[in-house]
């Protein structure tokens, strides 16, 4: 009954045998493993992009600081959406990896709008060398609050970065959930929909803790690779993350994984919904935002459910005041728990 977080979950299976099977003889340091060979041309194959130049790094915050630094000077903004992962969850460390750089919020929801996005870089670039210049677009995919840009949006804002000549960025934490519950391609997803660079992620999803970072243009290569360097991201043994990402791509284990999250999702959603749970977003992937009673999540966490209750002391107060919840579901869980938490109410 965990729904914490999918970065709490388990290794996959997949993933913890790749580990085993390299943890043997030895592999040259830094990247320079025969492992990672084979990772750049499988992310390659399923990219549609053999010019792509790609990299691992151990947390999602590095992939986004380091692969926007890479494409963004101290004085530029990054465009982003209010609630952004780069903008609530990552301490300033865009901002930092670029050297002094600030993030734009574009007024609305989760999901930005190309009118909105496009009058707030208006807005920007307007006071000569008194203000911050124009830097990159980023878009969240799943957004924090659970939703799935069609690859129509992506589109959409791409085109419109490309109006000021903007690089565009994705965050893809959960790449994969977004991808299964679009049921496009992983080109469709991104440099087909105007996309630069992207963090792909895997710790959310089955790994134990490794990000892909894949340029679309080679020229920020080199760049990149001094910035890894440089923020401390490059490691020595680095055919564990290699491996981590061998196992998690092999045989579409991935992709399954994915499937599984979203499906324990849309199993929850139904029992929360007949439960009288007021669904406050949009469910596109594997994550739930809805308002309970306090007493209700009383009684669930008092029964062993885990899960992020916010907005309110869930110990105190008035019993049948509505608190807002996350329900998270990873790849792990099973029918069975998640009917077991249904049971509590």
């Amino acid at each position: 009954m965990f729904f914490a977080s999918d970065n709490a979950g388990p290794g996959l299976p997949e993933v913890m045998q790749a580990l085993a099977d390299a943890n043997t003889g030895y592999q040259m340091p830094y990247g320079n493993d025969t492992i990672m060979d084979e990772v750049r041309q499988t992310l390659r194959d399923l990219f549609e992009a053999p010019e792509a130049t790609i990299y691992l790094v151990t947390t999602g915050t590095a992939a986004n600081a380091l692969a926007l630094a890479s494409y963004t000077q101290p004085w530029d903004t990054i465009f982003c959406s209010p609630v952004a992962h780069i903008h609530e969850d990552e301490c300033n460390a865009p901002e930092f990896y670029a050297g002094g750089a600030k993030l734009t919020l574009v007024p609305g929801t989760d999901r930005m709008t190309p009118d909105a996005l496009r009058a707030t870089i208006t807005n920007e670039q307007n006071r000569g060398v008194h203000g911050p210049q124009r830097g990159p677009v980023s878009i969240t995919q799943v957004t924090e609050q659970g939703g799935v840009y069609s690859v129509e949006e992506i589109q959409t804002l791409s085109a419109v970065a490309k109006e000021f000549d903007l690089p565009v960025h994705l965050d893809g934490a959960r790449f994969a959930n977004a991808l299964v519950a679009l049921g496009c391609t992983p080109a469709e997803m991104t440099w087909k929909a105007g996309v630069d660079m992207v963090s792909f992620g895997g710790t959310k999803n089955g790994c134990m803790g490794v990000e892909a970072v894949i340029f679309f243009e080679p020229t920020k290569a080199w760049e990149f690779e001094l910035r890894r360097k440089r923020g401390a991201h490059l490691l020595s043994k680095h055919r564990y993350l290699s491996a981590q990402m061998s196992g998690y791509l092999k045989e579409d284990a991935w992709l399954k994984a994915a499937t599984k999250a979203n499906d324990n999702c849309t199993h929850l959603l139904s029992g929360l919904k007949a439960n009288g749970a007021n669904i406050l977003h949009s469910v596109d992937a594997n994550i739930i935002f809805a308002t309970l009673p306090r007493a209700v999540h009383q009684k669930l966490l008092s029964s062993g459910a885990v899960y992020y209750v916010m907005g309110g002391d869930v110990d105190a107060g008035d019993p049948d005041e509505q608190l807002m919840a996350r329900f998270v579901c990873d790849w792990s869980l099973s029918t069975q728990q998640i009917d077991q938490f249904i049971s509590r109410f």
